[in-house]
């Protein structure tokens, strides 16, 4: 019986050599590393090849979020479903935190008050942090609409990871975020989801511990 790593490992290789077959030239000559990592880790959560298509970076996006995870910046998600996946064992290593404030009883309560989405304000909880952040974003595009509106009132995330799932603004809010001037990761299109947000953060976070996959 194959052990987890070697399941993992025989998984990365396929998807490797699906990719070389469907682009027709190796991988790492669309994404160098460390794009590459972020791209097969989002295949081998989804078995989705459609996020070789999806995945767009910002110049620089993917090596700092490296940088801000290796300085200890706080992981901030919009679901605590996205949080739970995120290895904790290599975010322990790097000092770095994961938090959600989606279950937080002052969301819950402003929120209603507000009549807006709990996950308005969760960035806006994320952006009174006094630490380096990095948004990770996989459900709620309400979470990246607002997270523009406070960029541009001058909130600098070291990483925006914006890949929501759905149909209702959810393309738009990913080209909010494309346009925002800040480092991102944006799953276009209506494809993502909390796994996905996890996935990417995996990669980033691997990739700092040098974990081989």
């Amino acid at each position: 019986m194959m052990k987890p790593l070697e399941i993992e490992a025989k998984s990365m290789e396929i998807i490797g050599q699906e990719l070389k077959e469907r682009l027709g030239c190796d991988p790492a000559a669309i994404w160098p590393e460390p794009e590459l990592a972020v791209v097969k880790r989002c295949i081998h959560t989804s078995a989705d090849f459609d996020y070789g298509d999806n995945l767009v970076f910002s110049k620089g996006g993917v090596k700092a979020g490296l940088q801000a995870l290796k300085q200890g910046a706080v992981i901030v998600t919009d679901t605590n479903m996205a949080a739970a996946g995120i290895n904790k064992a290599a975010a322990g290593k790097l000092g770095v935190q994961v938090m959600c404030f989606m279950a937080d009883g002052d969301v819950a309560a402003q929120a209603k008050e507000r009549g807006c989405t709990r996950a308005v304000l969760c960035m806006e909880k994320a952006a009174a942090l006094k630490k380096p952040v990095i948004i990770a974003a996989g459900n709620a595009p309400t979470a990246l609409i607002r997270l523009s509106e406070l960029i541009k009132e001058g909130f600098r995330p070291q990483l925006v990871i914006g890949v929501p799932v759905g149909f209702v603004n959810v393309v738009e809010s990913k080209e909010l975020i494309i346009n925002s001037n800040v480092p991102y990761i944006v799953a276009r299109g209506r494809k993502g989801g909390s796994n996905i947000a996890a996935a990417v953060c995996n990669a980033l976070l691997y990739q700092c511990i040098n974990r081989v996959i």
